[in-house]
């Protein structure tokens, strides 16, 4: 027999692999759907890539490749008896168990016993090998199974250990003297004892100063007073207030310089009165709560109302009404994507098209954005992971199993220094990075993300000339600012606020917090009404003047994508959460906030640039002062210290004109992404040749003319997301080279050069733009001056205009005080009735708290 299987597997040899270091088994997970050792038919692990494959799906790959040799997985559960014979026996640990797995079900390895089985299996004629079989097989084919049998699956491989893995109990923790000095730590309220830092705040467990860190303690910021007075005191450990729980708390320890783990300390802490006991407590979805020491609440918590705790939640199942597993802080993800899956033009998009999309998959679908959205669509809309209880379970203790979206959250974070970590991130945010996605991948075909896309007016006008400019941008969201001088109870507000100061100064538990009640009508009026421009030059003046900004839509889309500003930074730069409360409303009309254009009486400003400022000796140190532009170090070094690189945070000052550094920070945060974040600031106007004012005026592209051609050859994917917006392809790669493949820039540049006015000998040229303009925010593009044309022409994007009329269809909530900890939860209406998704959990909603949203996903009514 051993003969036998050995000539058997002489043929396919060369196709057998043995995992090398860096080689990821996908062991635990279909590329094309959730099947797994776990599902009915397990898994079929190729013996050459590595990649798992579901039953139904393993065929597509045998023809595509012709690779034969798979592994087949197989994990069966069963569950543990119950009754008097149970305790006669030894209790066995998960059975046979020899694959490296994470479970996929939550189960509890006390109640179940796990079996493993694994084969191999030859295509077509599936002839099965039963593992281990160590006599009959070669013994390079032994060396490859037992290599894929005991190596960790693919996503448990990239996690990072955790931090309890990598420290060391400190020398100090368990000889370490504490003072006898009376001090006393309250619940709440902390600050630095040498500044009013509220963040980021250390005690000292030696004499209990309550100090402020330094930004490389963890990525927060501080002014570094614990470590100034560990070097004034040798006291060497310290523990972070905001961290301790009752499983523990994170410890620094000055002299080792690292991270250490205290066995005593909840002795140490108790010295000062803390019990750990008593701080913050964990909800059952692992997420902090507010801390327990606050005085008992009059009115439900946030988290209450927004999860809608004090209901029984129906339960429902089937299409659409799958859940998503939370991977760790992946909440806000599975948020977005229940929303992005509930409109038909995604559903049509991903899941319309799966099997073509499956079919021209590459030899790699784990890597494939449409593959993993057409994966991640049908998973939620199937009904396969949502099926109701059987009649022998307990409805009770039935537990809805949803997704694990562990590759697909390993594809879209690829590379991005905040989604492909463990931590909390903004859902806001990720919806913006998944819409850029969509556009980069949509190429030529249908790209859904064209619902959200529209255009807005912005009207400038120097208020002592009274000649105006109207420019368009384009958008795919609308930030509505909440004006809290607008709320309601004013004064239940400002009354809190003397109780909260009064508490603190005299070391008391703070008075149950009040939320701000701010209408609906309120923001959009703080959304319509002019801005202040800063720093406006007047080119009608030829001077910098005052002038104002006011904001229009020129256009409508399919679904309105609406933000709730409830986040905004502190003195310390840490994100804030505005606890309000705002009436946005199920319908919704903007008509009236339609954009109408130049209107009759109206002056232009004229179409000229301002002045490029050289010294004295313009023409020997014009380059020289060109390559070193203005720039306000003070801001640089502000942002510095936030521990962005240097030459980052100069570039983030300059292109956002000199006008502070929130708005720096901001520009960071839009880009941090980009491949050339930390080099040089480099401007593209520094190749140029200076001419005389009079020709850069009366000729736009005399300056382009003297122009350094750009070798450089733009990115495909640059390409693709210019293109997929209905920019024609010669002309977007005529803007990336003129404007050194940025592409905010480069959609200027096509606004701003129509492609009938360009000369075929401009088309290698470089950028043209005045070097002082400034970048816009991540999801506001500059100021164009060509309107395009509302149905997308070879000059504009792609926009789909229509009535502003909208009806509420979705919406999503944050629990918590930052974007960067909390839980999200998302609002979806169905069949006319409202859902609620909270990770992996599906349930009719019975009070949609519609005013605690922060995104709200709205659909254009019908005309009719």
């Amino acid at each position: 027999m051993a003969a036998d299987l050995g000539e058997l597997l002489v043929p396919f040899m060369p196709t057998i692999r043995v995992p090398k270091t860096g080689d990821r088994v996908f062991k635990s997970e279909c590329a094309f759907s959730y099947d797994s050792p776990e599902s009915e038919g397990g898994l079929y692990v190729c013996m050459n890539t590595f990649l798992g494959f579901g039953r139904e799906h393993v065929e597509r790959h045998y023809r595509k490749t012709g690779q034969s040799v798979y592994m087949h997985l197989k994990r069966h559960v069963k569950e543990k008896k119950t009754g008097a014979t149970s305790g006669a026996f030894p209790k066995r640990r998960n059975g046979k168990v020899f694959l490296d797995l994470e479970l996929n079900r939550d189960f509890n390895s006390e109640d179940y016993d796990f079996e493993d089985e694994a084969k191999l299996v030859i295509f077509p004629d599936h002839f099965e090998i039963a593992l281990p079989n160590i006599e009959e097989l070669p013994a390079l084919v032994t060396i490859a199974c037992d290599a894929v049998l005991n190596s960790p699956s693919a996503y448990k491989k990239q996690e990072p250990e955790s931090w309890e893995e990598d420290i060391q109990e400190s020398r100090h923790s368990r000889s370490l003297r504490q003072q006898d000095n009376g001090v006393r730590i309250r619940p709440s309220g902390w600050k630095c004892q040498k500044c009013e830092m509220r963040e980021n705040l250390w005690l000292n467990l030696t004499d209990g100063a309550v100090l402020c860190g330094k930004w490389f303690f963890d990525g927060a910021v501080g002014n570094g007073h614990a470590l100034d007075h560990y070097k004034d005191t040798n006291f060497p450990l310290a523990v972070k207030l905001e961290t301790i729980t009752p499983d523990g708390a994170d410890v620094y320890s000055f002299e080792e310089e690292e991270a250490v783990l205290d066995p005593n300390i909840s002795e140490h802490l108790s010295h000062f009165g803390i019990d750990m006991l008593q701080m913050q407590q964990r909800t059952e979805n692992g997420h902090d709560t507010d801390n327990n020491n606050s005085p008992p609440r009059s009115r439900p918590s946030e988290w209450e109302v927004i999860q809608e705790s004090g209901s029984k939640l129906k339960s429902v199942y089937g299409s659409g009404y799958t859940g998503v597993k939370n991977l760790g802080n992946s909440c806000y993800l599975g948020c977005v994507m229940q929303v992005l899956f509930s409109i038909p033009e995604f559903q049509r998009m991903y899941v319309g098209n799966l099997q073509r999309i499956y079919d021209y998959s590459p030899l790699d679908p784990s890597q494939d954005f449409a593959t993993q959205m057409a994966k991640l669509g049908y998973g939620l809309l199937s009904g396969q992971f949502s099926k109701p209880p059987m009649k022998s379970e307990l409805i009770e203790q039935h537990q809805q199993k949803g997704l694990s979206p562990k590759m697909f959250k390993a594809l879209v974070s690829k590379g991005h220094p905040e989604f492909s970590s463990s931590r909390q991130q903004d859902a806001h945010e990720f919806l913006q990075h998944v819409i850029t996605l969509v556009e980069r991948n949509s190429g030529g075909s249908e790209n859904p993300s064209d619902i959200f896309r529209f255009l807005m007016e912005e009207r400038v006008q120097c208020c002592q000339s009274r000649r105006v400019r109207y420019n368009q941008r384009v958008d795919y969201l609308m930030q509505l600012p909440v004006p809290i001088e607008a709320a309601t109870n004013r004064e239940e507000l400002l009354a809190y606020e003397a109780k909260r100061r009064e508490a603190e100064e005299n070391q008391r538990a703070p008075p149950e917090p009040v939320r701000a009640r701010v209408p609906f009508t309120a923001c959009l009026q703080a959304f319509t009404e002019p801005d202040n421009v800063p720093d406006f030059w007047s080119s009608a003046l030829q001077a910098k003047s005052a002038g104002v900004k006011t904001s229009r839509f020129s256009s409508f889309p399919e679904y309105l994508i609406l933000q709730i500003k409830k986040f905004t930074f502190g003195v310390d730069w840490i994100p804030k959460k505005l606890d309000l409360s705002v009436d946005v409303p199920d319908f919704l009309d903007l008509n009236r906030f339609r954009a109408t254009g130049l209107q009759a009486g109206e002056e232009e400003l004229p179409n000229l640039s301002p002045p490029i400022v050289l010294p004295e000796d313009t023409r020997d140190n014009s380059m020289s002062s060109l390559d070193s532009p203005e720039i306000d170090e003070a801001a640089v070094m502000q942002l510095a210290e936030m521990g962005f690189p240097l030459e980052a945070c100069r570039k983030a000052v300059y292109y956002t004109g000199n006008m502070g550094p929130e708005m720096a920070f901001n520009w960071i945060i839009a880009h941090m992404e980009e491949p050339d974040f930390a080099e040089p600031l480099s401007l593209p106007s520094s190749t140029i040749e200076l001419l005389p004012s009079s020709a850069s005026e009366t000729d736009p592209f005399a300056a382009a003319a003297t122009a350094t051609p750009l070798d450089n050859s733009p990115p495909e994917e640059s390409i693709a997301i210019l293109t997929s917006m209905g920019f024609p392809r010669s002309h977007t790669i005529q803007a990336l080279r003129a404007t050194n493949n940025n592409l905010e820039r480069a959609l200027d540049w096509i606004f701003t050069h129509p492609e009938e006015e360009q000369s075929d000998a401009l088309s290698d040229l470089a950028d043209t733009e005045p070097t002082n303009q400034a970048f816009s925010s991540p999801n506001s593009h500059s100021d164009p001056t060509l309107s395009p044309d509302p149905e997308g022409d070879a000059a504009g994007p792609r926009v789909k205009d229509g009535p502003g009329r909208y009806e509420l269809l979705a919406f999503i909530s944050h629990m918590g005080a930052s974007t960067m900890s909390g839980h999200y939860v998302c609002h979806i209406k169905k069949e006319g009735r409202w859902v609620i998704y909270n990770d992996h959990k599906v349930s009719l909603s019975e009070r949609p708290p519609k005013d605690l949203g922060y995104i709200y996903f709205y659909r254009r009514l019908s005309s009719s």
